[in-house]
């Protein structure tokens, strides 16, 4: 609780996403820090108009310190080519957990509470008009609903800063590899993704 504490406090002392980054990089209040490789922050442009936020770094994201880059981000990199995005021109990117779990273990509970606020506070600074939750852990903690596939590519409304921006759920990269079937629905968001942005 003392460390979930301390992250709101530090998250919410950030004026600006450099700041947020420094504060998230010195932060010692969550344990995953001590056995990943670097913090992995964010990727891709600020100022684009749509954010994406996964669960947490891999392997691969841990070793280069960007999020997506291993097969997961190279499947997520078609799927936003396909709809006129890209992470160098008009796409930003974040995980909710910053740091890898140690063998890519799911984050427990803790860990996520005491990283929310982070995330949290980065959307808030970041300020999209649509925010995609890539993934179930991500979509239980920042928009509270569960069973991904009942609620994916869905708009809704996500309270952020003051101001109610757009919010959709997609599918996991991850999953799809797995479950290929299911990359038809995951197309469906995607278009519903470049639908809202007007692309």
């Amino acid at each position: 609780d003392s460390a979930v504490a301390a992250a709101r406090e530090a998250a919410r002392s950030a004026a600006s996403l450099d700041e947020l980054r420094a504060i998230v990089e010195s932060f010692e209040g969550c344990a995953l820090k001590a056995t990943a490789s670097r913090t992995v922050f964010e990727d891709g442009v600020r100022d684009a108009r749509v954010m994406f936020v996964g669960e947490a770094p891999g392997r691969e994201e841990d070793m280069e310190g960007r999020p997506f880059v291993g097969k997961s981000g190279q499947l997520l990199d078609r799927m936003l080519a396909s709809v006129g995005l890209d992470r160098k021109t008009n796409a930003y990117i974040a995980n909710i957990i910053p740091w890898r779990p140690p063998g890519n273990r799911t984050p427990t509970p803790q860990e996520i509470a005491i990283c929310e606020p982070f995330v949290r506070r980065q959307i808030e600074l970041k300020a999209p008009d649509l925010l995609v939750c890539v993934g179930a852990p991500s979509t239980e903690t920042l928009l509270g609903l569960k069973g991904i596939m009942k609620v994916r590519g869905r708009l809704m409304g996500f309270e952020s800063g003051g101001r109610t921006i757009q919010a959709i759920a997609t599918l996991h990269p991850a999953y799809l590899l797995r479950s290929p079937i299911a990359k038809r629905q995951a197309w469906r968001d995607m278009l519903t993704i470049r639908k809202t942005l007007g692309l």
